[in-house]
């Protein structure tokens, strides 16, 4: 703006919101708020800062670069604009990595007003509908959901709560389906050096070991990922309990660590194991170990019902 003398000047944000209702009727201002899907240039779309889950070029996304190539994008994506005017992207990653693969220049976004914590929250909600989740996907975006629940007023006392008020990790278990102890696990794997996180996702160590495991200080662990790669084995849950009480009591050390792992566990003999060279065919590339188990179990289940539908038949 100019005055009278020709110099320039500012309108404050306040002041320009006041102007703008005086010269827009309310079914505008309305309007203006209500959702849209909007077309935006990709190269005008961010993603969102640390997002926890993996956008990975797998068979998956070559089959989603294939269909966007084909079709387009079909379900538009979420976001919300920044101060600096571009967006940042809250549902869609896999769907923009496709859409830039295949050579658009464009994708279907609905634009959201958000704050981020809000964005945060959204986030985590909309990918744990996902059927494969790694566990250090879970991990991470707990522990941002925990984080912004707590800046928004919740607490994460487990042992009092006044009536009437949820902390994060009860409202975090009602709306995952997991019990609070077993989100406060999936937040602990946060402290896991990435090389034996990964052996989790992996499904070379399971979720309970690997909880105790990430009491170990980073020397720690980094002095069990050596063992365990010189030594070909991973910790059971009864030797992680024991490294932890050492560590607790100052006393694990690379031979401390050496001799527990060289003991030989008390269901080492009975153990059946299955490649996953072998199970490759029946289960989509990177399903995690406790998904391949809980489905082999129901399907052997299934197989049992119908062994005794045949027998009583007979």
């Amino acid at each position: 703006m100019v005055n009278n003398e020709g110099q320039k000047f500012e309108i404050p944000n306040q002041s320009k919101k006041l102007v703008a209702d005086l010269f827009t009727t309310q079914e505008q201002r309305d309007d203006a708020k209500r959702e849209k899907v909007v077309d935006i240039p990709i190269t005008k779309i961010d993603d969102f800062p640390e997002q926890p889950f993996q956008v990975k070029m797998d068979e998956s996304m070559q089959n989603m670069v294939e269909s966007v190539k084909a079709v387009g994008i079909q379900t538009p994506a979420i976001a919300r604009q920044k101060d600096d005017g571009r967006y940042e992207l809250i549902s869609g990653h896999r769907r923009k990595m496709a859409a830039t693969m295949a050579g658009l220049e464009i994708m279907p976004v609905i634009i959201r007003q958000m704050s981020r914590d809000e964005a945060i929250i959204a986030l985590v909600d909309a990918n744990l509908q996902r059927e494969i989740i790694f566990p250090s996907e879970k991990a991470k975006s707990y522990k941002m959901k925990m984080d912004a629940l707590n800046r928004q007023g919740e607490r994460t006392d487990l042992t009092f709560s006044p009536v009437g008020k949820k902390y994060s990790h009860e409202k975090m278990a009602e709306e995952s389906g997991e019990s609070k102890t077993q989100i406060f696990r999936f937040i602990r794997l946060n402290e896991l050096e990435p090389d034996i996180l990964q052996m989790v996702d992996d499904g070379k160590i399971a979720i309970r070991p690997a909880v105790e495991l990430s009491y170990l200080t980073h020397e720690q662990q980094n002095a069990l990922y050596e063992t365990m790669g010189s030594e070909d084995c991973t910790p059971s849950h009864a030797q992680a309990i024991k490294m932890r009480e050492f560590a607790q009591d100052g006393k694990l050390n690379e031979s401390v660590i050496l001799s527990i792992m060289q003991e030989e566990k008390p269901n080492q003999k009975e153990q059946f194991k299955i490649s996953r060279e072998h199970l490759s065919k029946y289960f989509p590339r990177g399903t995690p170990a406790e998904k391949m188990q809980s489905d082999i179990i129901k399907g052997l289940e299934l197989l049992q019902r119908q062994r005794e539908r045949n027998r009583d038949a007979r």
